[in-house]
């Protein structure tokens, strides 16, 4: 097939039109994304409860959740969160498992439990992770109402959702909207009603229902009673009851009627203008920056005619990271594929070089088709794994030209140089393939969240490698051919000649320098050993430190502020007044350093920290939309820093935490469980805990999610109650009307759903008086004080508890600055110095490191045993290939020699050595072993030619120079505008550029001096021995 596509005049061009064509028909189709989605592997299942504290959660919902799942295939963990009023219950899926199959086994458990309180509301379960977050669009207006703003914010819902190419959108900043009919205490007594009793005649009076069709001769009328009431005043004007002298009664008589949202804590404001907020999410199949696109020209468009006073903002833009990041990654690969193309002119004419270049957008478009096919999207990582792939696919073109050039030299026509040249390496090159395939593809056994996020990077070199070969194979030759013929009998330009004297001479010392290595040859070997042994004790001893995943610098950071619950809201208000305050001061400061003002949008919103699974007034959080990393100047850490220095202390308030508010693939670097029965001891064992990590230099934002709740009121019933007419559960329903409230009915006005609901009134500050003197009703309708059937006491319990396996548990969480404490060395200290004290006082605990640790520790070791499994491959591949033990073993002695230049590489860079670092070790691998097959092949050569074998070692080094220095050369080129890269957007990719670039570097020089030596150590031994005619009689009788 080769000789045919040399031969063909146009078979090699239409097999590379068709390549080039499909790719571009396929880039239309790749979405684009920061990081590859994670496969869908969690079903969450939510219960409320309404009234109900965590210890009745826990117990009537979790337990009977946890009983009834426990038999679920595949099941990995269980989660339930019991807070007030409502259990969230997360199930985690093996990875071995099927989504689909684990959500109808989940849906069929619940679906069998009988026996929840009656209590409880429908129950709603999805699967997590189909979505991802686009950006937010605030509607913000200074003139109207919060019920003229929500309104609207349902309007600009509807209209973007008729947008093509954005697929889901959600409101947000506003709680459930209701008419609140809020009855007079006064009243329950005056007219011996209860809570209920109003709620039923509501319902029985407003009114909205078809009554039929009234057929005529001529025609028909549809009938309708319609007595309903759809805003305030006509439900106060609803009359419900008649007096004894005929008279009416109206619901405004005896309850006011309010037209609010359930919970005024639930607000957002955006630069202190209320707001509205719209969410847009993605479905997995969705591009990214399509949907953005889509999301601003609304935007603009609709500024263009909303009135003064209202506008729509975009804010929390996680498109904007996307688009840098590509734009940085598509920057420094084609200036990087300049820096290669250029190097391999410095040794080929022109016309030749551009074809040895050429295969390689060849082979990217090829690859892109494949990753259509495949699934994969266009991000960080797959755009990484094509800048890496420009080494590799060098490497098989300057092999295949280097040959095809040296078989011209000998004198041969353009046509035999170009078959003599293929074939003569074809059986390097395809086992160079194999053994790429091998140590690439054992990435694809990584495990973990951060192994689905790095798992892209195998895929895409084995596609654009597979593609390549191909190309190397069958269009290349064609083409070199016509180089050459073009070049046939012409003289090199003479500063061609000039570069090449000087190459030669180069490449002679190097081999001189061989020769010595061999000549002392076991100070060679035990030298490289020594650098080995040490370079691995550099991370043993933590001169390079381990961490599992950089820190990205990102575009928003988050103030969260947390307070005991039951805070006031206006208390909440007043702490978030004092830290905007000192936001005002800090960017005094930096925004001199910036040629624009550092935040773009301030957000501030009640009732919601991220950090906290908790809702209500004592909560709230402020979002600031910075300028791009790639436009300002000032680094997160910074900004940071000196907000909290500037915040001061704030009294009353239990955590503040200033942070970037999406957790990266690895997840937090502290997140440690606690888990036990007693949540005393664990609040004890957590606080210990927490006052440990706080010693740490870095540490910051520590905290727990085990903390007391809001103070209650205990209700029992006295002795003798049952006698006055009243058991618990008429008290407990009727308290539960009262403060909790009944909903009466739902409507709709204007697409927008209501609720009506009736509920006791309390004047603010007669709340405790009201409640002392509350009138409950017996069977028989007579009025009782509660004090008088009921023994009523104050207590406080959690706020929340957790529970993960039928344990409960406390989770302490916590972030370290990288540029002051690494993760690893605090967790290691934490392990062998405080946690053996901790066992010993709470023995019955059980204690396990979640977060970075777990995800990088499973990462990390299945990157090891893939790796592992990949080596062993490789080294039975090539023990078929050289039909002996003792070549493959050569071979494979690159790969600890590559390690040397990758970790001191990280050191000069002053760089920890993370699991990307990693990643690029194996990748380097895979490109040094192809060095080390055709070097060994060249010394069998001649061996085989009848050279002695330190002669044939030598001389092949010779032979090699050239190809092995110009892979290395244009793989460093290719690398080298990434590896200098100063954007935070790039701190993921240069620990795994590091690993490559200085890799290759290193065993590029080790491999021509160790090699030869070992294969005359070998010599030395025995293991290798020349026969009468030279030859390799080890390898025979293998």
């Amino acid at each position: 097939m080769i000789r045919y596509f040399i031969k063909h005049p146009t078979a090699g061009n239409i097999l590379m039109m068709a390549t080039i064509a499909i790719g571009l028909f396929s880039l239309s189709s790749l979405n684009k994304e920061s990081f590859p989605t994670l496969k869908p592997s969690r079903v969450q299942v939510t219960v409320a409860y309404p009234g109900a504290n965590p210890a009745d959660v826990e117990d009537a919902l979790c337990n009977r959740l946890e009983d009834a799942t426990d038999g679920i295939s595949f099941l990995k963990e269980q989660i339930c969160d019991a807070r007030d009023n409502i259990a969230i219950f997360t199930l985690e899926m093996q990875e071995a498992g099927d989504i689909k199959a684990f959500y109808d086994d989940i849906n069929a458990a619940v679906d069998a439990i009988s026996d929840f309180p009656t209590q409880t509301e429908d129950i709603i379960i999805k699967e997590l992770g189909r979505v991802s977050s686009v950006a937010n669009v605030a509607v913000t207006s200074e003139n109207l109402s919060r019920s003229e703003l929500k309104a609207l914010t349902e309007e600009y819902r509807n209209k973007l959702l008729a947008v093509p190419n954005i697929p889901i959108v959600t409101v947000s900043g506003f709680s459930t909207h209701q008419l609140q009919v809020l009855i007079f205490p006064d009243t329950l007594r005056k007219y011996q009603l209860s809570v209920q009793d109003i709620a039923n005649l509501i319902a029985s009076q407003a009114i909205e229902l078809p009554a039929g069709v009234l057929e005529g001769s001529e025609t028909s009328l549809q009938i309708r009673f319609d007595n309903a009431r759809k805003t305030a005043v006509e439900l106060a004007d609803l009359v419900i009851l008649n007096t004894a002298e005929g008279g009416e009664i109206k619901l405004s008589d005896i309850a006011r009627v309010e037209d609010r949202f359930e919970k005024s804590e639930e607000r957002v404001e955006l630069n202190d203008i209320p707001a509205g907020l719209l969410t847009i999410n993605k479905n997995t199949s969705d591009d990214t920056l399509t949907v953005f696109d889509a999301i601003q020209a609304f935007v603009d468009a609709e500024n263009q005619i909303l009135p003064a006073g209202t506008r729509l903002t975009i804010t929390q833009n996680g498109a904007a990271m996307v688009r840098d990041r590509l734009q940085l990654l598509l920057k420094n690969g084609w200036q990087g594929l300049l820096l290669a193309a250029l190097t391999l002119f410095a040794f080929f004419s022109w016309r030749y070089t551009i074809w040895v270049a050429v295969g390689l957008p060849i082979s990217f478009l090829g690859g892109l088709a494949m990753m259509v096919m495949l699934g994969v999207t266009i991000n960080m990582i797959s755009m990484v794994a094509l800048l890496m792939s420009i080494g590799i696919l060098m490497d098989d073109a300057i092999v295949l030209s280097e040959s095809i050039a040296h078989e011209y030299k000998k004198g041969k026509s353009p046509y035999d140089a170009a078959m003599d040249g293929t074939k003569r390496v074809l059986a390097g090159v395809f086992a160079s393939y194999l053994t790429s395939t091998f140590l690439f593809g054992s990435l694809l056994l990584m495990k973990g969240d951060m192994g689905q996020v790095l798992g892209v990077l195998p895929v895409v070199l084995l596609s654009v490698l597979t593609v390549s070969l191909l190309e190397a194979f069958l269009v290349l030759p064609h083409h070199l051919m016509h180089s050459l013929e073009h070049a046939h009998h012409k003289e090199p330009p003479p500063l061609r000649q000039k570069f090449e004297a000087v190459f030669s001479r180069m490449r002679e010392r190097v081999g001189q320098l061989a020769d010595t290595a061999i000549a002392y040859r076991y100070v060679t070997v035990g030298t490289a050993l020594a650098m080995l042994v040490f370079s691995i004790g550099l991370i043993a001893t933590g001169t390079v430190k381990f961490k599992a995943f950089p820190d990205l610098e990102g575009n928003i950071v988050d103030a969260q502020v947390l307070l005991p619950q039951g805070t006031p809201l206006a208390d909440t208000e007043a702490v978030m007044a004092t830290i905007l305050q000192a936001l005002d001061t800090t960017l005094e400061t930096l925004n001199k350093n910036e040629s624009e003002p550092l935040v773009k949008n301030i957000q501030l919103t009640y009732g919601s920290h991220s950090g906290v699974p908790e809702n209500g007034t004592h909560l709230a959080t402020i979002s600031l939309d910075l300028l791009n990393t790639e436009e300002r100047n000032t680094r997160m850490v910074e900004l940071t820093s000196l907000w909290r220095k500037n915040s001061g202390d704030l009294p009353g308030v239990l955590s503040v935490s200033f942070k970037e508010p999406k957790v990266g693939p690895a997840g937090r670097a502290i997140e440690i469980r606690l888990s036990g029965d007693d949540l005393d001891k664990l609040s004890t064992a957590s606080w210990q805990l927490q006052n440990w990590l706080s010693g740490y230099a870095g540490v910051s934002n520590l905290l727990d999610d085990l903390r007391p709740g809001k103070p209650q009121y205990s209700v029992q019933l006295k002795p003798g109650a049952l006698a006055a007419g009243v058991d618990a559960r008429s008290v407990s329903a009727q308290l539960r009307a009262a403060y909790q409230g009944l909903k009466v009915s739902e409507i709709y006005k204007h697409r927008e759903a209501y609720e009506i609901v009736a509920k006791l009134d309390s004047q603010p500050g007669n709340e405790l008086r009201d409640f002392d003197i509350l009138t409950v009703f017996s069977k028989t309708g007579e009025s009782l004080p509660l004090s008088s059937v009921a023994k009523i006491t104050e207590k406080r319990e959690v706020a929340r508890i957790g529970h993960i396996n039928h344990k409960r548990t406390v989770t302490i969480y916590g972030d370290v600055d990288a540029e002051i404490a690494n993760t690893a060395e605090i967790i290691k200290g934490t392990q062998e110095n405080f946690l053996p004290r901790l066992r010993e006082q709470f023995p019955e605990l059980t204690i396990a490191f979640k977060g970075e640790v777990e995800n990088g520790n499973e990462t990390k070791f299945s990157i090891l045993s893939g790796f592992g499994l990949g080596t062993i491959g490789v080294f039975l591949l090539l023990s078929l290939i050289f039909r002996n033990y003792r070549e493959p073993a050569l071979v494979m002695l690159n790969i600890p020699l590559a390690l040397i230049g990758a970790i001191w590489g990280h050191l000069l860079m002053g760089l920890d050595f993370t699991l990307p670092s990693m990643i690029g070790f194996v990748s380097l691998a895979g490109i040094v072993v192809n060095d080390s097959i055709l070097l060994v092949i060249f010394v069998k050569h001649h061996v085989e030619e009848g050279m002695a074998l330190h002669d044939a070692a030598g001389q092949a080094v010779r032979d090699r120079f050239r190809a092995i220095f110009l892979t290395s050369a244009t793989t460093a080129a290719g690398m080298t505008p990434l590896l200098f890269e100063t954007s935070t957007q790039a701190l993921i990719l240069v620990p795994l550029v590091t690993s490559i670039v200085f890799g290759m570097l290193t065993s590029t020089m080790l491999i021509m001096l160790v090699l030869p030596s070992v294969y005359a150590i070998m010599e030395d031994f025995g293991v290798v021995r020349l026969g009468a005619e030279g030859r390799d009689i080890a390898s025979q009788e293998a």
